[in-house]
């Protein structure tokens, strides 16, 4: 984008979660690349010191990024003290997102404040799907708001109209149609978590959920971290479905990730940098799988033992970055009963396998060439990093959006097979070993798998490239929002 003699303030609030704060502290670096914009993003005390950390680390420049305190912030209605999805566990979520309505009044004086010191109101409020209430402030004041879903086009579309429309409600079978998808595409009520297979619209999660995603409907667009040739189809099922504008303008990555080259995070991993990346040199190109569910998720006692066991079997090598099993604190300490007798001794002796205890550096190992494929949860964070090094992926979905992005991995995309979907499930050795050989066969499936991943990733290079006068989708994207930003409100 060419520099751009824009001035003027735009608002970003994010949803209290580390998977929504750093996209929108990405998106706020994209943003600010060309512009002169200032930006401030609006959080929880708690949210707000970690993305001051995340800023003062960073190593690229942050111009005129600030951070507002959004108090006071009413936590009294959740457990979580630390106001961030980090470490909740899910039955605490519903609370975090009713505790996020308090903070409407102090996000109003904030807004009130930056209207006083700049002589009008900031020209954008860019808030989170999540938090629909934003749409009211931004409209009591005439100014424009736009929705960032930290999502893909097809997860979030489905995950928005069930939420919305209860279509498994409506019908006996297993299977459904969800509005706004094409009248052949089947949804399953497995990949319904147990709360939204319980929604009649009167429950608790229907109640906050509901409200706040018909108020983001209303916003002036929708922001979303994907690119156009890898989402076609939902970016045009979605546009359809909201009748608004939708900038693709992912993916919202650190940049070393789109070239190919090793990144370095500086977050502090459950193994020390140089041991992880000396085990994977040691090893064969594409040989390794990794295993994450992210940093939010886990699975149950039963499951843990099975991958394990499948995973002995397989003969394969791994890195699996591990926590405690559904029912124990997943940011508690580990313990060897959840696991084959000997099991990580075993691995670590014969360094078949290395075990990775809370947090691990994720896009180092995704990066690397030993690494073949990623058993991943599919967060659509993951998937983007899986998508963008050429990984192709075995999905075990838990919650949200992640059953409908393994669904399009799946079956649009071809780059990923489903192992299991939920913690609730029954898996046996058996099945693991077997999905893992044919996601990690380089003369069978997997190699198919394996190229329609490489030919992702380049599309998701090309969406971020600008050389002279031609500029990739995520590019033009950009330029388009920062227009729209800059150009005067329809009231």
């Amino acid at each position: 984008m060419a520099e751009t003699p824009n001035k003027g303030h735009i608002v970003m609030v994010p949803l209290m979660a580390q998977g929504h704060l750093i996209p929108f502290l990405a998106l706020a670096r994209q943003i600010q690349q060309n512009t002169s914009f200032t930006i401030t993003i609006a959080n929880t005390p708690q949210n707000i010191q970690h993305l001051r950390s995340a800023l003062s680390s960073s190593t690229s420049p942050n111009h005129q990024i600030h951070l507002a305190e959004l108090v006071p912030f009413n936590s009294t209605q959740h457990s979580n003290k630390d106001n961030n999805t980090q470490k909740a566990p899910l039955t605490d979520l519903l609370k975090l997102g009713y505790a996020s309505l308090t903070l409407e009044p102090p996000f109003r004086s904030l807004i009130s404040q930056i209207t006083e010191e700049d002589g009008h109101p900031p020209l954008c409020i860019i808030s989170d799907m999540f938090l629909g209430w934003v749409n009211n402030v931004a409209k009591s004041l005439g100014t424009r708001n736009l929705t960032f879903t930290t999502c893909g086009a097809y997860g979030i579309l489905a995950y928005i109209s069930i939420w919305s429309n209860l279509p498994h409600r409506k019908t006996d079978s297993d299977e459904f149609h969800v509005p706004g998808f094409p009248q052949n595409y089947r949804f399953h009520k497995t990949q319904l978590h147990r709360f939204l297979q319980a929604a009649d619209g009167t429950d608790d999660w229907s109640r906050f959920l509901v409200p706040q995603i018909q108020l983001s409907m209303k916003s002036d667009g929708w922001i979303c971290n994907t690119i156009e040739k890898i989402e076609p189809l939902g970016l045009k099922l979605l546009r359809n479905y909201l009748q608004l504008p939708v900038w693709a303008v992912g993916p919202l990555l650190p940049p070393a990730s789109l070239m190919g080259s090793k990144h370095r995070s500086g977050k502090e991993t459950g193994i020390a940098l140089d041991a992880c990346m000396e085990w994977l040199d040691s090893k064969d190109e594409n040989s390794v799988l990794y295993i994450s569910f992210g940093s939010l998720h886990t699975i149950n006692a039963s499951q843990m033992m099975a991958l394990a066991e499948g995973l002995e079997e397989s003969g394969k090598s791994f890195i699996w970055v591990i926590r405690p099993p559904v029912g124990f604190d997943i940011n508690g300490e580990f313990s060897a009963e959840w696991l084959p007798k000997g099991f990580e001794e075993s691995m670590r002796d014969t360094k078949r396998g290395l075990l990775v205890h809370k947090w691990g550096p994720q896009l180092e190992i995704l990066s690397h060439t030993s690494t073949g494929a990623f058993l991943s949860h599919c967060g659509w964070n993951s998937v983007l990093e899986s998508l963008s090094y050429g990984v192709p992926m075995i999905g075990w979905p838990i919650v949200a959006d992640q059953p409908y992005n393994v669904k399009m991995l799946v079956e649009e995309m071809g780059v990923a097979v489903e192992l299991t979907r939920s913690t609730e499930t029954v898996v046996s050795r058996e099945k693991v070993k077997k999905t893992i050989e044919i996601v990690m066969d380089y003369e069978g499936k997997g190699k198919v798998m394996k190229e329609k991943a490489n030919e992702i990733a380049a599309y998701i290079r090309e969406a971020k490239t600008e050389k002279g006068k031609e500029k990739g989708s995520s590019v033009r994207a950009m330029d388009d929002l920062v227009t729209t930003i800059l150009s005067p409100k329809v009231l």
